[in-house]
């Protein structure tokens, strides 16, 4: 039986801090490419390749790294990924070329994948069921917090000392996180287990469900067109509306508070109508981007634009981590790490699209098109998997359900 606690578990912080530092090393990139792509002579597409071999690399390590410790305990896995995590980051703080950059980068980012997709299961068995979405979302509060407060403060230090600077902050910040989950995951119980009695065997048989598969595809497809958007938003503030780049970790900060916001509400709707939640936030995205690449020489709809990206994009994020949980059914583990690689091939797909779209001299506004795109697109998909999983009672049936853990 799950672990059952009237207020926040302890273990949740640790899991959100955790997630504070990965979801740092993977956003604060963002606001110091130019740095970087200065530093190491490279094109803008050229040093967006540290984002999209990242999310990339997220990909490959959300399953395989997932699927080769399904029988370990998850605490000491979870371990073992952020001494991982500190080693990448710790390459990329002395790294002296663009490859050994982008070798710290995917190490850093083999564990990203593997340590949200067990860390959501691990956070849905702290609470009772009618409170998993909302655990997830309390995890991935983390991510978020990095974006509000982390992101904002490692582009400042960087633009200021030094963009090495930043990564010598997070490898730092990785060890804090390490020490908290020593201390505050359980290390023991249903919380702490492996995956189902025929382990790897037992996790793939989820992915013979054919809404499993939906999902990771609205997952790529919806989660992707914001970061699309996002990749290169650091030029669209600068170069389209006339920001100077000194306010740009400030804009951020307030990119950071729409995802604190809409990932915690995103997270209690999903608890109430998890189906109706991911309809709403996937069309109000889409027209979201829509208005900001419309109006992106306003700076003032600018930033209110950003909020709200930020805000619908990661309301996103609890809903499509849990509708892979209820269709995986009894084996959750491996399918959830494989939704987290999905978030991030959305990522990768996202920023390579933009990239496209930059190179072929669409300008800077072109990625929130493209972004745009990919999320309506996520939203069809969506709307086609609701009707097919009406025409089946067990599938109809495991949408009503609260994931097992």
């Amino acid at each position: 039986m799950p672990v059952r606690h009237p207020s926040l578990p302890p273990g949740l912080i640790a899991l959100a801090l955790g997630a504070f530092g990965i979801g740092l090393t993977e956003f604060v990139i963002m606001g110091l490419l130019p740095e970087v792509a200065d530093d190491f002579a490279v094109t803008e597409p050229v040093a967006g390749w540290l984002i999209s071999g990242y999310a990339l690399s997220v990909a490959v390590g959300g399953v395989a790294l997932t699927a080769a410790v399904t029988r370990l305990p998850r605490k000491p896995v979870l371990l073992g990924l952020l001494v991982l995590f500190i080693i990448g980051n710790l390459l990329c703080a002395v790294a002296g070329d663009y490859a050994v950059m982008m070798a710290g980068r995917i190490v850093a980012a083999l564990c990203h994948g593997a340590f949200f997709g067990i860390g959501a299961v691990v956070a849905a068995g702290l609470v009772a069921p009618a409170r998993r979405a909302g655990a997830i979302a309390m995890m991935f509060a983390g991510l978020t917090i990095a974006n509000v407060l982390g992101v904002p403060f490692g582009t400042f230090l960087g633009q200021h000392l030094g963009w090495r600077s930043t990564f010598w902050a997070i490898t730092g910040i990785g060890v804090v996180a390490l020490i908290g989950l020593a201390l505050l995951v359980p290390g023991r119980g249903a919380v702490d287990g492996a995956g189902p009695a025929g382990g790897l065997r037992g996790e793939l048989r989820a992915f013979t469900h054919s809404q499993v598969w939906l999902s990771l595809v609205i997952t790529v497809l919806g989660f992707g067109g914001m970061f699309g958007a996002f990749t290169y938003i650091a030029y669209t503030l600068t170069e389209v509306s006339g920001f100077a780049a000194g306010t740009v970790p400030w804009l951020l900060v307030l990119f950071g508070v729409g995802l604190f916001a809409g990932n915690l509400l995103g997270g209690r709707a999903a608890d109430v109508s998890l189906s109706r939640t991911l309809v709403t936030v996937l069309a109000a995205l889409t027209v979201v981007l829509v208005g900001f690449a419309l109006t992106a020489t306003s700076p003032a709809l600018t930033v209110v634009s950003l909020v709200l990206m930020g805000g619908f994009g990661f309301a996103t994020v609890p809903p499509l981590q849990m509708r892979i949980m209820r269709y995986a059914q009894e084996a959750p583990t491996l399918a959830s790490g494989a939704n987290i690689a999905a978030f991030n091939l959305g990522n990768a797909l996202g920023a390579w699209v933009g990239g496209v779209t930059i190179a072929a001299g669409l300008g800077y506004t072109a990625p929130i098109w493209a972004g745009a795109a990919l999320t309506l697109v996520g939203l069809g998909v969506l709307l086609g998997a609701l009707r097919l999983a009406r025409r089946t009672p067990a599938t109809a049936e495991a949408d009503r359900t609260p994931a097992p853990v």
